[in-house]
């Protein structure tokens, strides 16, 4: 699996996340706490929209992969305390079996979309034909690497993520499970998928067997000066800031929460909601 954070707020240097926290996504390679694998040294990326004049302005993300460790990828050290951003994506990969290289490395750039994902589609070699599919042919040839991860992309955007992102994931959802029904494939999905368009910012968590991988959201900063006011970092960032993360990023009390089973939660404009959701059958 993969461990992977996503961050809405004021643009800040990606290292201050990537690096400086005491459990920081670059520890958790070598060290994660929750995933199925301790180490995720099977290629990292980052996606950022830049900041343009205050916000991103639907600008199209750069992104960065590598298929090296995070943990010594000295590009990635170089970028991350140059590239301030107020909406960016990063992940560190554990392959569940394809290839190791740049293009099956998250996160998936379409547009002014990205898309990352921690988890997998079980039986995934079976079902891969019949996903492929399903989707659009026009949006077909943009598929780069060999992923599941990436597939499932598509699949959504097939299926009206633009317009739409959770209905398009439930319709996704459902549709990999159908599948899997019809190749007597049990279980078949686990995942957390963290979706942007550059204004907004998604992140769902849902499992098949309703025991999900670990998904955490950022407490409201307001509440956490409050707690703890001698954090200075806390006074620089908007109200808004939120952090969403495979596995919080340090042990300090009050300052993470868990993202329930079965529910997505979305950033825009410095506000947050939680909202439960279900497959839609296809």
């Amino acid at each position: 699996m993969c461990r992977w954070l996503a961050y809405s707020g004021s643009p800040i240097a990606l290292a201050e996340l990537l690096y400086k926290p005491r459990h920081s996504l670059i520890d958790q390679s070598r060290h994660a706490r929750m995933g199925v694998e301790t180490t995720n040294g099977d290629g990292c990326g980052v996606g950022w929209y830049p900041d343009i004049g205050g916000g991103t302005d639907g600008a199209e993300p750069a992104i960065f992969h590598a298929t090296g460790p995070a943990w010594s990828d000295r590009n990635l050290l170089e970028l991350s305390r140059c590239v301030r951003s107020p909406l960016f994506l990063a992940h560190i990969r554990a392959s569940t079996g394809t290839a190791v290289q740049q293009s099956n490395c998250h996160p998936f750039r379409y547009g002014s979309w990205l898309w990352m994902h921690n988890g997998a589609i079980s039986g995934f070699p079976e079902l891969k034909r019949d996903l492929a599919l399903t989707v659009d042919p026009t949006l077909y040839p943009f598929i780069e690497g060999s992923t599941d991860s990436e597939l499932m992309f598509y699949v959504a955007l097939t299926f009206g993520l633009q317009d739409d992102a959770p209905r398009a994931v439930e319709r996704m959802i459902g549709t990999i499970e159908a599948v899997a029904q019809r190749h007597g494939v049990p279980d078949p999905l686990q995942m957390t998928v963290a979706v942007s368009d550059g204004h907004r910012l998604w992140a769902f968590r849902y499992s098949t067997e309703r025991h999900s991988r670990s998904l955490f959201f950022s407490t409201d900063v307001r509440t956490l000066r409050t707690l703890h006011p001698e954090i200075e970092a806390l006074q620089e960032v908007a109200d808004g800031t939120r952090v969403v993360v495979s596995e919080p990023l340090g042990d300090l009390e009050g300052a993470w929460h868990e993202v329930p089973e079965s529910s997505y939660g979305v950033v825009e404009d410095g506000h947050g909601e939680l909202h439960t959701f279900s497959p839609l059958a296809p």
